[in-house]
């Protein structure tokens, strides 16, 4: 389903840039109707969005993984996602070497992220998830938690009949 409803901004639609509110993405005016970007957004290349993204200052660190963001998804200002990590293991230098690590971030359908989140590379946050303002988010969520703290955890499911009917009904802010 996420799969389905996400867009490749590099390789499925026309090259036309897209200037917004400091947002560059590689996309066509037609095929992207519902983004809306209300503050200083920053996108690597390898990011892939769904319909109707709502982002308050949303910055992508590290070029390496990719990020997918499924469809209806809204975050608050000062988020940062990282897409990669210092290669300290096996690298040639310590604390760290020049290498980065990619590592994938996949956010799926209508997860809302609140201000000042940090999500780390590696990431996957399942569909209707919620993420509290101020979190770090250093594992995975599931689908319909509430999760926040430094590391996030979750304390909280939704109400998953409600959500399910809101679902089946189309009622998407």
């Amino acid at each position: 389903m996420l799969r389905k409803s996400i867009f490749s901004f590099r390789k499925k639609i026309s090259q036309k840039m897209l200037i917004r509110k400091n947002l560059k993405i590689i996309a066509s005016y037609k095929s992207v109707p519902f983004i809306k970007p209300f503050s200083n957004t920053l996108l690597s290349p390898q990011t892939y969005l769904g319909r109707n993204t709502s982002f308050n200052g949303l910055v992508v660190h590290g070029g390496g993984g990719k990020l997918v963001i499924g469809n209806n998804f809204h975050s608050g200002e000062g988020v940062i996602i990282f897409t990669n990590v210092h290669n300290f293991n096996k690298g040639k230098t310590i604390p760290y070497d020049s290498k980065y690590i990619p590592k994938d971030v996949i956010i799926e359908d209508n997860v809302w992220v609140g201000m000042n989140v940090i999500i780390m590379a590696g990431i996957h946050i399942g569909e209707g998830a919620i993420i509290q303002a101020g979190s770090v988010v250093v594992s995975d969520i599931p689908k319909y938690a509430i999760a926040g703290g430094h590391p996030a955890k979750v304390f909280k499911t939704r109400d998953i009949s409600h959500y399910e009917n809101l679902k089946r009904e189309k009622k998407f802010h």
